[in-house]
């Protein structure tokens, strides 16, 4: 393995908001890790300041100082979130590598070996799952719902979506734009690439220092994002499988709805113009009128606009100088 893994330069990306007590630790246990499995592996550690009220900023400063050619350190004007603050990460880190953590200290350093395992078998992306969670059951249990339903709905089995360890090539990374909460979803957006995803089970260390800064909106939010992902990967080039699929299924709908209303006054068993239903069958027909019209427009638009395939799905080149 060290044959392999010296000639890669690594960097690990951390967001960091209000971590001040956790970030020597976390760099020295990143700088142990490696040393103990190669002391000849290059590698960078990114820390974006993702508008920390503490002395997170004055810590990264000290750390920048002390290692000048290990350490960069970004500050952002304000609390942008977890995904501005990566995105600002990936496009000035130069790793072959790039692994994400969190500052918390609750992702084990010592478990990187197993991800670098995963990329040397040829993986893209590696994701980390906490299969043993140090947290308490108020975020466990909606987690694993989550994950659950992310799984099912994008048809990638993953564990765990949430956990912030993890590892990518870094040509998966320079063909995906992330924001809001999505950056839980580059593995999604990779698989759509042509990646190969896979995850490996991580120790998950109890927090110690500081506060969580995610809460149940996060779900919310990120179902949210869920759905974005989903009508940018699966419906990205065909819109009009997405908006007349809804539309036929309003037209079905609201037409059984309809039909059997009027068996209902042919039979005489009363008038149905009054009738909650009717209206209902009325407006179901209405939409779906709305979404297959809006899908043929989106497929014009689509068809206008596309310009061919991009460089980041071609996986090999020959016969190019």
């Amino acid at each position: 393995m060290k044959k392999k893994t010296n000639s890669l330069f690594l960097s690990f990306v951390v967001p960091v908001m209000d971590e001040e007590q956790t970030l020597d630790a976390l760099f020295q246990g990143i700088k142990n890790t490696l040393y103990k499995l190669d002391n000849t592996i290059q590698f960078e550690v990114v820390f974006i300041d993702d508008g920390s009220t503490d002395k997170s900023w004055e810590t990264m400063s000290v750390l920048v100082k002390k290692n000048p050619s290990i350490i960069k350190a970004i500050k952002l004007r304000r609390n942008f979130g977890k995904a501005h603050a990566l995105s600002c990460g990936f496009k000035i880190c130069s790793g072959d590598v790039v692994f994400t953590m969190d500052a918390d200290l609750q992702d084990a350093p010592g478990e990187i070996p197993k991800f670098l395992e995963k990329i040397e078998q040829g993986y893209d992306v590696v994701s980390g799952w906490k299969s043993n969670r140090q947290d308490p059951l108020s975020k466990t249990l909606p987690s694993k719902l989550f994950n659950k339903i992310t799984a099912k709905l994008t048809g990638i089995p993953l564990h765990d979506f949430n956990c912030g360890f993890k590892a990518y090539k870094k040509e998966v990374l320079e063909g995906i734009k992330i924001y809001g909460e999505l950056h839980r979803y580059i593995p999604v957006l990779a698989q759509e690439l042509g990646f190969t995803n896979t995850e490996v089970s991580v120790k998950h260390n109890k927090r110690e220092f500081g506060v969580s800064k995610y809460g149940w909106e996060r779900y919310t939010r990120g179902l949210v994002d869920l759905l974005t992902v989903l009508a940018t990967t699966r419906y990205l080039t065909k819109p009009g499988h997405l908006f007349g699929g809804l539309g036929i299924g309003a037209a079905l709908s609201g037409s059984l709805i309809l039909g059997y209303l009027g068996i209902l006054w042919f039979m005489g068993l009363g008038p149905i113009g009054t009738r909650p239903l009717f209206f209902i069958g009325i407006l179901l027909v209405i939409l779906s009128i709305q979404m297959i019209s809006l899908g043929l427009l989106a497929e014009l638009i689509t068809r206008h606009n596309d310009s061919g395939p991009t460089d980041n799905v071609i996986s090999e080149k020959q016969g190019f100088e």
